[in-house]
């Protein structure tokens, strides 16, 4: 449950703002408009705040409430502008194309890569298999989960595959993505660009359906990860 209390506006006007913002590629000041448009009187760096506040949350949510997701994996990471420099936006997902984790990071390297994986392998459990590009970077990530299987005497290891043709379906899906932080121009800093492609990675893990709808439209969807 996300907790809004202290806020002078009502949960489903909050939720609202931020859904419309990490759905569509609007910017702060065309969404200010549509807010008030709509008879609500915000500002962009309050629109902004509530974006680095929920988005966050809803994520660690839907983290938790997404549908079970297939052991084989397609890695890999697309690039992210934060101020005027590149950063890594790390992201995984299933061999169906369900979203399994995400991560905005720095670094491209080792260290990176390991933190990334473990924190895929929290949220949606061990892989059997995991394809990845040529990255040596991403290979050490992967044996160094495998090394944390054989501490822990596990028997069996995760299958690396480093086939490029293989993982055409993560590199597609990084389309979406880049759909909607092009029109932003970059992110002013690394806390505001995690925090907002959190929540562009919940409106399109909702685009995919995994989520249980009951019928229900994506903004309802959005709504109930946050109550």
């Amino acid at each position: 449950m996300v907790d809004f209390k202290g806020s002078h506006h009502p949960k489903d006007v909050i939720l609202y703002a931020v859904f419309f913002y990490v759905r569509y590629a609007v910017s702060y000041r065309d969404l200010e408009e549509i807010m008030a448009e709509r008879g609500v009187a915000v500002d962009h760096a309050t629109l902004n705040r509530w974006v680095v506040n929920y988005s966050p949350l809803i994520a660690c949510e839907a983290h938790r409430r997404k549908s079970p997701t297939s052991s084989s994996w397609r890695m890999d990471e697309t690039y992210i502008q934060v101020k005027g420099k590149w950063c890594y936006f790390y992201r995984a997902v299933d061999k169906f194309g369900k979203t399994l984790d995400f991560m905005l990071s720095e670094h491209r390297d080792e260290a990176a890569a390991s933190n990334f994986f473990a924190h895929a392998i929290k949220n949606s459990g061990w892989p059997e298999k995991v394809v990845i590009d040529k990255s040596g970077a991403n290979l050490a990530g992967l044996q160094n989960m495998n090394w944390l299987l054989l501490r822990q005497g596990w028997f069996w290891l995760i299958e690396i595959l480093q086939v490029k043709y293989l993982n055409n379906i993560i590199e597609q899906d990084h389309r979406f993505i880049k759909k909607l932080t092009r029109p932003m121009k970059g992110f002013k800093s690394f806390k505001c660009a995690s925090a907002t492609l959190d929540g562009i990675e919940v409106a399109h893990m909702i685009r995919k359906r995994q989520f249980p709808s009951n019928g229900q439209s994506a903004f309802q969807q959005f709504a109930a990860l946050a109550a």
